[in-house]
């Protein structure tokens, strides 16, 4: 599918640029330039996609359905972590959506396993791991994120930490969102999928550019393995080492995928890599700032801890498993 993009790549690198092939410029360059055309087609495609799927449901639905299943508390976790999946999330949404779910009498356990699922689990990260990676490493990664979403929000809904959210949180009322019935039409719906495939396109190129630049340095620099001793399978604290790393890093899954590429060629596990993504993807920094609006710095706290807990067991368990 992509020769004729590495064609281009030749092309550019050896004709254009006439940088000597064999060199570690050449390396680095050509892949730049390869990995950045292939992952922003991808990119185009995976969210165009999903995004027309998705353009079905929205976070007032999913608010609806969750509150009439908050009965079945096992089953409400279940579902908050696979509408994560569907529904559109950035981080500046953390807030709101926390707001509407707790005003919706939604329990706060099941109101994480949605916040966690749904940056951590996307149509991206799921896309672009079964383009690189196959569909085994995708739905290995989607899987064991909608587990630890679900046991994250198990176990805080278990400890009944309700105290250490803000009191104003409460005190809102947003009132009850009526849900109109959707009659767009199908034009439409790709008119408003192609806009905001675009839009979103526009906000995150500069992360994936940067993480695809990082990559081809790494590619073309430094040596196939060299990693392999700190960060491979049988050094016993790499996964913690990974997941503590990604967390002060923000990104999306668009712009770690290429540095994961480079990881594995450089000798890091799977599982190590992986629990890196999941961490940045999950925890990222500026999430955790802006959910402080809402929690006290006890359950910002918890939440961190076990859903970094689940992070690094999954990495153990990709490493078991993936060998």
């Amino acid at each position: 599918m992509f020769s004729p993009v590495q064609k281009f790549a030749d092309f550019v690198t050896y004709n254009v640029f006439k940088i000597p092939q064999g060199s570690k410029l050449a390396s680095a360059v050509n892949f730049f330039i390869f990995d950045t055309i292939k992952i922003f087609i991808l990119l185009f495609l995976i969210v165009f996609v999903i995004t027309f799927i998705r353009s079905f449901f929205s976070p007032e639905k999913t608010r609806e359905i969750l509150s009439h299943k908050k009965q079945n508390i096992f089953l409400a976790h279940i579902l908050a972590a696979l509408l994560g999946i569907v529904t559109p999330f950035c981080s500046c949404s953390a807030v709101p959506l926390f707001i509407g779910f707790v005003e919706a009498g939604i329990p706060l356990g099941v109101t994480f396993s949605y916040l966690i699922a749904a940056p951590m689990v996307n149509e991206v990260a799921l896309g672009l791991l079964y383009a690189n990676f196959g569909l085994k490493i995708a739905l290995i990664y989607v899987l064991s994120g909608e587990i630890i979403a679900i046991a994250s929000g198990i176990v805080i809904g278990k400890l009944n930490l309700e105290k250490y959210v803000e009191d104003y949180v409460f005190k809102i009322k947003v009132g009850n969102v009526q849900i109109a019935e959707d009659k767009k039409t199908l034009k439409q719906r790709l008119k408003e999928t192609l806009e905001f495939t675009i839009e979103l396109i526009k906000k995150v190129w500069v992360f994936v550019v940067v993480g695809i630049g990082i990559g081809a340095f790494l590619h073309g620099y430094i040596p196939t393995g060299a990693l392999a001793k700190i960060a491979g399978k049988n050094n016993p604290f790499a996964v913690i080492f990974a997941t503590a790393l990604g967390i002060p890093l923000y990104s999306n899954a668009a712009g770690i995928i290429p540095l994961v590429s480079e990881f594995r060629r450089l000798g890091v596990s799977m599982g190590t890599s992986l629990s890196f993504m999941m961490s940045v993807t999950a925890l990222s920094l500026p999430e955790m700032i802006l959910l402080r609006r809402v929690l006290k710095p006890q359950l910002l706290g918890i939440f961190v801890a076990i859903v970094g807990c689940g992070i690094i067991t999954a990495g153990y368990l990709f490493n078991l498993i993936l060998g």
